[in-house]
């Protein structure tokens, strides 16, 4: 089954609105996980808005005590990323090109541009038993520049879909998912996705892509939560998902 990575950047965000640390992060990364979040994913960035350098080392120290589950930090390399993947080695370390001060991730990598320096970082990360995802847009053609850079997998930058989702353009970008997963599997990639996945849109995504490793929600996980509490969200995620596997079951 697909893995539930949990992003709490949103969690982070709404604690540095105030200086009393609540809520606070670690707590809310131990409610997800008891509730069956398969792993909880930060994305650090410079400016800290979100999660901050304790944060990153406090979640490495909770995740030592969750021995099956996954630690994932994002972040761009080519600024202070490499720095907490040395210090706190996780699981997984996603590659995102976010700009200082981006809104938001908002596009994959252009390898062709990209590659010769991304490529130094991928081995220092393998060196430190760390695996390598890339934040990529669904082009089948980049998959084996990707592969070939030493990346492991490949995380499918999904906003596109989201937005598309409910329209008449939803077959066509779920067309365009489901070529570059496969492309992605054919060179020996692994699939992960995230970006504005949500309740609604969840499965069918999943049912349609083929392979998908994990997904990573963060903003609308705990918008819902707000609404249903953080354990009940998880788990009603984890049943969107568990839903897209019986759909391709009975296909």
């Amino acid at each position: 089954m697909t893995a539930l990575s949990v992003n709490l950047n949103k969690v982070a965000h709404l604690r540095n609105t105030r200086t009393l640390g609540i809520p606070n992060v670690t707590r809310m990364a131990v409610i997800a996980l008891e509730a069956g979040a398969d792993g909880i994913t930060v994305h650090p960035r410079p400016d800290g808005r979100h999660v901050r350098g304790p944060d990153v080392t406090e979640l490495a120290e909770l995740m030592r005590q969750w021995p099956a589950c996954e630690y994932n930090i994002e972040g761009n390399p080519l600024h202070q990323l490499m720095d907490y993947v040395t210090t706190v080695r996780p699981h997984q370390c996603t590659f995102v090109p976010d700009e200082t001060g981006a809104f938001t991730s908002d596009h994959g990598w252009d390898l062709d541009r990209d590659g010769v320096r991304l490529k130094p970082m991928i081995d220092a990360a393998h060196a430190l038993g760390v695996r390598v995802s890339l934040f990529m847009d669904p082009l089948p053609g980049a998959m084996p520049a990707a592969k070939a850079l030493g990346a492991d997998r490949i995380e499918l930058y999904t906003e596109p879909y989201a937005r598309a989702f409910g329209t008449p353009a939803q077959a066509t970008e779920l067309a365009r998912y489901r070529a570059a997963a496969e492309a992605a599997l054919a060179v020996g990639l692994g699939v992960n996705a995230g970006h504005d996945l949500n309740r609604d849109n969840l499965a069918a995504f999943l049912a349609a892509v083929p392979g998908v490793d994990e997904v990573s929600i963060g903003h609308a996980l705990i918008a819902d939560a707000i609404e249903f509490g953080l354990s009940a969200t998880v788990r009603m995620y984890l049943a969107e998902i568990r839903k897209a596997g019986a759909i391709q079951r009975a296909a």
